[in-house]
């Protein structure tokens, strides 16, 4: 496996992620993770004592901001389009799991 190679999987812990390490992940730069933030598109938590420090996501969050950038690169989207969709897409997934929850597959 190269640098280069791309790997996918599903979220399965809830491990906090940097900044870096999230931009990484979605083959983006910082600068367009902290503007989705700063827009309030992505969440973002501090350390777990809640004091002011370097930023740190939430696994679930990678998710989020792969779809993200994806739509905006695939389809060209503009940034807020993008999170509606990817809202959209969040919100039908819950719906599901309380549909087969209840027992309604």
């Amino acid at each position: 496996m190269t640098s280069e190679d791309i790997l996918t999987g599903d979220v399965i812990d809830e491990a906090m992620l940097t900044l870096d390490e999230l931009a990484r992940a979605c083959s983006v730069e910082p600068r367009w993770v902290e503007l989705r933030v700063e827009a309030g598109l992505l969440a973002c938590a501090t350390d777990a004592t809640g004091a002011t420090g370097p930023w740190r996501f939430a696994s679930a969050q990678l998710v989020r901001a792969r779809r993200l950038a994806a739509l905006e690169r695939d389809f060209d989207a503009d940034e807020e389009l993008a999170a509606l969709v990817v809202d959209l897409i969040e919100e039908v997934q819950q719906l599901r799991a309380r549909l087969k929850a209840a027992g309604a597959d």
